[in-house]
């Protein structure tokens, strides 16, 4: 008798985990319960909603994880060993998500088109966020979420007195449990990896030096998030000054021109922009270093674990957490945060970040970069990753 309750079951056709389906199935997997995540948010918030997935698992093991997005964020979720279907917001993707029951919603998105989402399925309880029908105004779905919809509703709150991470807030507001501070989870295919190390032993001309990937765009919801292509050039131009080699500037489609204006007659390897949002995760996991204002660029570099240096005009910053790999450059200006998405000031903020600080917090990576290095290629750990490379292909 077939095991319809296992999460490999379709009733359609063989799961592809075994030639059998009945109790002595050894992948055989029973999910407790069904939960669904909507997060259609921004696509570096996307990203680092992507820390709460170990907290979902400890907090509801053994459940079934549904993450609903706007497109195009659902192609870099695709494939998370920790999410069980990915799904967007388009219409054939809505009518399939509304033949499952969920016990759990987590709405992470403070919006109208999150909560006409939610409405069009079954769900027994909600935790996050919740839209009142009548008035159309957002609420806290439970006591959790207080905190984090009243910094949103004060400036002061916001930009001020709130010292929490975005990823912490957003975590308690969900109800998750103790947070623990879990890192942002976006794994590569094996491929993927390939490719990146392809990249990786192309754009490293100096083996003596780490590869530093420059993030030039942001979202154009506020463009004060990004540097001129002077401020980018001159920048580019000192680093060359002070024997930065192996220089990459990463972007997506709409960066294209802009990088190719940035890296004119300049010895930097220009990344490819056209490839889709995986193809940037990949360009980002090539480098060792990546600068970049608040962007997904950013957000990419944080999930691959790479040394980040972020720096902050009308965004806040304290709202970021680098895990402890990085450091946080904040544009000297009196006005910031503010959020802006329109600013008339003669001066920006995005003119007003100092190249000294840039150059400390990179001489700190770079520093850094070599401990690791030379701590992975001690004779040590060299022998011990040789036995452990033994050991994985003997049978």
């Amino acid at each position: 008798m077939p095991v319809l309750q296992c999460r490999h079951f379709n009733g359609y056709k063989p799961c592809g985990k075994s030639s059998h389906c009945d109790d002595s199935c050894s992948q055989k997997s029973l999910p407790s319960l069904n939960i669904l995540l909507i997060h259609l948010g921004a696509l570096g918030s996307v990203v680092r909603s992507t820390s709460l997935l170990m907290a979902i698992h400890r907090r509801y093991p053994g459940c079934r994880l549904f993450w609903v997005t706007d497109s195009p964020a659902h192609q870099l979720l695709q494939g998370h060993p920790l999410i069980d279907f990915v799904y967007s917001t388009k219409e054939n993707d809505l009518l399939e998500l509304a033949a499952w029951d969920f016990e759990i919603a987590l709405i992470v998105d403070k919006s109208r088109k999150a909560a006409g989402v939610l409405k069009k399925l079954s769900v027994d309880q909600v935790e996050g966020f919740q839209m009142d029908p009548h008035s159309g105004a957002i609420l806290p779905a439970s006591k959790a979420a207080v905190e984090l919809w009243e910094i949103g509703l004060s400036d002061e709150k916001k930009f001020f007195k709130n010292k929490k991470s975005e990823a912490q807030l957003v975590h308690e507001a969900l109800n998750l449990g103790p947070y623990l501070r879990d890192e942002y989870s976006l794994p590569l295919s094996e491929a993927e990896q390939k490719l990146s190390s392809v990249r990786s032993a192309l754009w490293r001309s100096d083996l003596t030096q780490p590869i530093l990937g420059l993030n030039t765009g942001a979202s154009s919801v506020i463009p004060a998030k990004k540097w001129t292509v002077d401020f980018q050039r001159s920048l580019i131009s000192d680093w060359q000054k002070r024997g930065y080699n192996n220089l990459v500037l990463l972007g997506g489609p709409e960066d294209s021109e802009r990088n190719r204006l940035i890296g004119e007659n300049l010895p930097v390897q220009q990344s490819p922009t056209q490839a889709g949002l995986r193809d940037g995760l990949v360009s980002v996991d090539a480098c060792d270093m990546v600068v970049s204002g608040d962007s997904l660029g950013m957000h990419l570099a944080i999930a691959r674990k790479k040394y980040v240096i972020a720096w902050f005009g009308p965004t806040c910053a304290q709202e970021i957490d680098l895990y402890d790999r990085g450091e946080k450059i904040l544009a000297q200006v009196d006005c910031g945060p503010c959020w802006k998405r329109v600013c008339e000031k003669e001066l920006m903020c995005y003119d007003r970040v100092s190249f000294q600080q840039i150059h400390s917090a990179l001489d700190k990576g770079i520093s850094q970069w070599h401990q690791q290095r030379q701590q992975i290629q001690s004779p040590q750990n060299q022998f011990l990753l040789s036995k452990r490379l033994s050991s994985e292909t003997s049978f």
